[in-house]
């Protein structure tokens, strides 16, 4: 199992606060979508980020290898909507692995 920190820019600084109402049903789905792997624990952690600079999201996946994450992303409901950029985070500790 590795773990990869994600990023989802959005597409534009104000869109947590007018997004149309597509857009908002598409996001529904992605939290939907990214919800079920959070029961599996392939999504540990995701959200928006409320930074002044500008609202973001991350996630932090625990999949087999990069090219599973790749397919996670491919097929998420707001692909067309957001920016995704990731980065492997080679020695990551969770609280699984603290109690083991």
């Amino acid at each position: 199992m590795v773990f990869f920190f994600v990023k989802t820019d959005n597409p534009r600084p104000t869109f947590q606060s007018d997004m149309t109402p597509q857009e908002r049903a598409t996001m529904t789905r992605h939290v939907e979508y990214w919800s079920g792997y959070a029961k599996q624990g392939k999504a540990v952690v995701f959200g928006p980020v409320a930074d002044p600079k500008g609202v973001y999201g991350i996630l932090v996946a625990s999949v087999e290898d990069e090219e599973e994450l790749k397919r996670l992303l491919a097929v998420d409901p707001a692909k067309d909507i957001l920016v995704y950029s990731y980065h492997m985070m080679p020695r990551a500790v969770t609280e699984r692995m603290m109690s083991s």
